[in-house]
């Protein structure tokens, strides 16, 4: 039977929160999810919590349910979408020092942050001649899809932030700055921090790209390409369908269709943005591995390794 693309309810989720004994939810939530199916990753600092994770539409409703009851997570941010397959291999419950890491200390969104703008009023914004638009995703990220016009910090991971604004402050000072990234949670830190620089006109998209994705017609759209997402679709387009996107199986780097032509692309062992940085011996090693998951798959079992 081929699978419905309503079979999997896919929730990506944050509070930012005084949470003091985050400790103490790690073991009955990761028991929560394991027993009504669910899979993903949720991460729980003392600043709140975020992740996305995968289940049946009512084990997701309960999930909610259940983390809404939590005090502190009232006002939970959830947007939803669906996949015809599991985009999950395990189910991880995980203690860190933040939610989405800087590295800054002292950046405490709950303090203050950007202006949230909403998706169907963004268009507006970012069409306006004094706006600076700003990614605040990575750079594999924004390879395959962004806003029209917007800034590409380069950067590699959300560490680098900070470094990328202190070296761009003067562009920044006296613009709208309006910055987005994927479901919301980098932009509230990110604004958040650019904010106790001094820099007042900031801005950020309520919900991320998803949830303009999910809200703004494709014909009214100034997203170019593909939004990549951290589970197994890869990557959503508009109307949060899956796209195009694949992974490299050898390097973990998001691929076009039109990098999957390259002829430096191999199913599981090179792609362009790797070939050259590996050795014989390991395209060797990636090509006997991908047997292995092909075989696997005839039989109808899942690799460790795909």
């Amino acid at each position: 039977m081929t699978p419905s693309r309503n079979d999997f309810r896919v929730a990506a989720l944050y509070r930012f929160c005084r949470l003091e004994a985050f400790e103490e939810l790690r073991a009955p939530l990761a028991a929560f999810c394991c027993s009504h199916g669910i899979k993903g990753t949720l991460l729980l600092a003392r600043e709140g919590i975020n992740g996305t994770v995968a289940g049946s539409d009512e084990a997701i409703a309960e999930l909610v349910g259940w983390l809404e009851a939590v005090p502190e997570f009232t006002g939970l941010e959830v947007k939803y979408s669906h996949a015809a397959e599991m985009p999950f291999h395990r189910m991880k419950v995980r203690l860190k020092r933040e939610i989405v890491t800087m590295g800054v200390e002292g950046i405490d969104p709950l303090e203050g942050t950007g202006a949230y703008v909403a998706a169907q009023d963004w268009n507006a914004l970012i069409a306006d001649p004094d706006t600076i638009i700003v990614d605040t995703r990575n750079d594999y990220e924004v390879a395959i899809g962004t806003f029209r016009g917007a800034v590409d910090p380069k950067t590699s991971s959300f560490r680098e932030f900070p470094q990328w604004v202190e070296e761009h402050r003067d562009e920044l000072q006296g613009r709208k700055v309006a910055m987005f990234c994927t479901g919301g949670i980098r932009c509230e830190k990110a604004t958040a921090y650019v904010k106790s620089l001094g820099i007042e006109d900031v801005f950020h998209l309520k919900g991320g790209i998803l949830k303009y994705l999910e809200d703004v017609p494709a014909e009214d759209s100034l997203w170019e390409g593909e939004c990549f997402v951290f589970d197994e679709r890869v990557a959503v387009s508009h109307g949060l369908e899956q796209g195009e996107t694949t992974l490299c199986r050898a390097c973990r780097h998001p691929l076009t269709p039109e990098e999957r032509a390259s002829p430096q692309f191999s199913e599981g062992v090179s792609c362009p943005h790797c070939h050259e940085l590996r050795s014989d011996e390991d395209r060797a090693r990636y090509a006997e591995r991908q047997r292995q998951v092909e075989l696997a798959a005839r039989r109808g079992t899942t690799h460790i390794g795909s």
